[in-house]
């Protein structure tokens, strides 16, 4: 009998004094996807379903691979392993004097989770697998907590991305040049992650400002000033004056946006400490724009966030950003066409700017059953990229690699409701594709050397820093977090590697690269994982062989549909750390249509226009407006939008492949549809039905609701996060084990 296992740890939320009020939610831990039997097996049964695969590599080799879990003591072979069992005995009586039978050891018993470490000999691990009261039999490998290890696994160090002559000197893309738009808690701009370039001078964290509103936050009366304030003028000059966050004591002092900006930029510096990790960020070159839109307690309002998100469009094309990550998220109950996050980001992306989201970290409902329909604002806008978690399982191949359980799950349940008070969700295909975001070790900020000014730290740092073993030293101390919210910065590292490569790409031209050559991992649903899981290695080498007038030629109109826009070719599959693998060659379009990645890319359709976005039968095309006049850059700085219907317009040029039909009816049991998996649907991409008319996809992919729910389906129906704006990460310590998914810290 296949069936879920599921431990749910419950923390009960307590409250803290005044001044520091932590509400901490309960999540769980989850085996999944075990196979469990009543009855012994017979004798080599199912053991590749239980042993892993390491370590029955490992056993089957005739001589030792020189993994750390295995050993010649004795003259034998013996490996530490651990064995999750299903017995109905938490202390696994018979299992311990088998393990002790055949002349093994126990050296720890994990009731938790129902598992024991042990250390056998590794002729006697097929022994221990053919029992009917173990689930699965596990090396007991060494933890890697070393930000270089994700630099590795997602492709980010290859001969198509850049090499290493030694940690601090490297040749190749690393995003120099590329301004990234950070809005979190802020930036510690002295942190040695974010230091200089060979040969260059100071930090790399160009600005700081903070756009928390006093009045807001203590509900005092203000007067509102100007929304859009004119380049060159007094006003905008107190305006930038009184924002400036530059020189502040404390720039971050709640810890997360620093720890996020390391993901996306941080750089390896010269260790004080012997034990000290490495440091290397996705972009390990790129500028960095600190847009404090959290306080030091971690709170926020969207309207700080929407003050922020302007601030990046205004100054977007003075300081070359092209990509803003947002770690955060609001309630999500509102159609993407009205959410007010949802229209400011779509009004980036409009103006050019590659917008990442996180998708948030509500994978699993409080009972520990996977969850659907959890994604929250403003990831479920279509126009921007919405990541998802990976879990790396500390190693550098990708081959283990999963989906975090904690990960949210689409469709996006945002929507509107009508007169007659029926809801009407829009069912959006959320996440666009996963990436790294379990146990991620990244800078953590401190003053002076200290973290008393890191709240996060200060809470957990039994968790989140000592670990690490490493001394706070002035400007090289570090933290662990997981989330969607680390998964996400993974992500806008890549899109600045990408506009480096190919400074002409649009932003829906970047998401389409990342979803065609990501890697459908097996078993994950396109609920799940999107497309699959970050590629950078992929991702380069397309963008470097399409057309680099991209974004001038569509603003200019001189691009038509149907124009090639390659220049090259390139290869679709990926050799990272060993691991050869194909693309998924899967993107989405129009919020819940499938279409074959290398036909979309081939040739222009008029849904690469940022300016468009289109989501089931809605069609809009938002127009920045700019500020002109003498001594005023042409088309340079934003002053308001426009935003049209534009339904009658073509959106995909013919002979682009749908995959619709090949994915089906949507069934949870029957794995069809939008719970098919991606790996499955990747492998049928090249011979998906060719669209004769670019124009109209019917209804694509159709969330039968009466159908999933007569399944069993969690399902949200609209996910409230808070009153306010969140982190969409909070603090995921493990593989499902979430401290925070929603932090707050003080009250009104």
């Amino acid at each position: 009998m296949t069936f879920l296992t599921r431990f749910t740890v419950l923390i009960e939320s307590r409250r803290l004094p005044r001044s520091a009020v932590v509400t901490l939610s309960a999540l769980a831990l989850i085996c999944a996807g075990l196979e469990l039997r009543t009855a012994h097996a017979a004798p080599g049964a199912d053991r590749a379903s239980k042993v892993a695969r390491d370590l029955d590599d490992e056993v089957k080799s005739p001589v030792s691979k020189g993994a750390r879990w295995s050993r010649i003591v004795g003259g034998v072979r013996q490996v530490q392993a651990i064995v999750v069992s299903n017995s109905s005995d938490p202390q696994m009586a018979d299992l311990r004097a088998y393990v002790l039978k055949l002349g093994g050891s126990v050296h720890a018993l994990h009731p938790a989770v129902h598992s024991m470490t042990v250390q056998v000999r590794a002729s006697d691990v097929a022994l221990i697998s053919q029992r009917s009261d173990v689930v699965s039999v596990s090396p007991n490998r060494q933890t890697q907590r070393t930000f270089s290890t994700m630099e590795a696994v997602t492709g980010a160090v290859t001969a198509n991305v850049r090499t290493y002559a030694s940690k601090a000197s490297y040749s190749g893309f690393d995003g120099s040049g590329i301004g990234i738009a950070i809005l979190d808690s802020g930036v510690m701009r002295g942190h040695s992650a974010f230091g200089p370039l060979p040969g260059k001078s100071g930090p790399r964290v160009l600005r700081n400002v903070n756009m928390l509103s006093a009045s807001l936050a203590n509900w005092t009366p203000a007067s509102a000033g100007a929304t859009s304030l004119q380049p060159g003028s007094a006003a905008l000059a107190s305006y930038e004056a009184a924002i400036a966050n530059d020189t502040a004591t404390v720039q971050d002092g709640y810890g997360h946006g620093t720890h996020v900006a390391s993901v996306a930029g941080g750089r390896y510096f010269a260790p004080k400490a012997t034990n000290q990790q490495d440091i290397n960020g996705i972009a390990p070159g790129a500028n960095i724009y600190d847009v404090k839109v959290l306080s030091n307690l971690g709170l926020g309002s969207v309207s700080d966030a929407l003050e922020g998100i302007q601030w990046v469009i205004y100054h977007a094309k003075e300081y070359n950003i092209r990509v803003m990550n947002l770690s955060l998220a609001a309630q999500s109950t509102e159609s993407w066409r009205t959410d007010p996050l949802c229209v400011a980001v779509r009004s980036a992306v409009a103006s050019g700017i590659t917008v990442v989201v996180a998708a948030g970290n509500f994978g699993l409902d409080l009972k520990g059953n996977e969850a659907y329909g959890t994604i929250s604002s403003p990831g479920n806008d279509p126009t921007v990229i919405t990541v998802g978690a990976a879990n790396m399982h500390a190693t550098l191949t990708r081959g283990d690699d999963t989906v975090d359980f904690f990960s949210s799950r689409g469709p996006t349940r945002s929507g509107y409701t009508d007169t007659a008070g029926t809801s009407h969700p829009d069912n959006l295909l959320k996440p666009d594709l996963v990436a790294p975001g379990n146990k991620v070790v990244g800078a953590a900020a401190t003053t002076s050397g200290s973290l008393s000014w890191n709240l996060l730290a200060q809470l957990f740092n039994a968790q989140l820093v000592a670990p690490l073993g490493v001394a706070a030293n002035v400007n090289e101390t570090q933290m662990i977090l997981s989330g969607t919210s680390i998964a996400a910065p993974a992500v806008a590292g890549t899109a600045a590697l990408l506009l480096q490569a190919n400074p002409g790409l649009t932003p829906p031209v970047i998401k389409a690269i990342l979803q065609a050559t990501a890697q459908a991992l097996p078993n994950a649903n396109l609920l799940e994982q999107g497309a699959g899981l970050l590629n950078v290695d992929g991702a380069v080498q397309v963008a470097r062989i399409l057309r680099t007038d991209l974004a001038s030629a569509i603003a200019a109109g001189t691009i038509h549909p149907g124009d090639s826009m390659f220049v090259g070719g390139a290869t679709a599959s990926s050799n990272i750390n060993g691991l050869i693998f194909g693309w998924s060659r899967l993107a989405y379009v129009g919020g819940s249509h499938i279409v074959e990645g290398g036909s979309l890319l081939a040739r222009y359709s008029p849904i690469f226009d940022p300016r468009l976005a289109w989501a089931g039968g809605t069609v809009l095309f938002r127009q920045p407006i700019y500020w002109s006049g003498t001594g005023i850059a042409a088309n340079t700085f934003v002053k308001s939008f426009t935003e049209t219907s534009a339904s009658d317009t073509m959106l995909l040029v013919p002979g682009v492949a749908t995959l619709d039909i090949l994915a089906g009816t949507s069934s949870m049991l029957g794995r069809t549809g939008v719970f098919m998996p991606s790996a499955l649907l990747a492998s049928w991409s090249t011979s998906g039905p060719v669209l004769q008319l670019g124009v109209s996809l019917s209804q694509g992919l159709v969330l039968s609701e009466g159908l999933v729910l007569s399944e069993g389906l969690v399902l949200s129906e609209g996910l409230v996060l808070s009153e306010g704006l969140v982190l969409s990460e909070g603090l995921v310590l493990s593989e499902g084990l979430v401290l925070s998914e929603t932090v707050t810290i003080g009250e009104p």
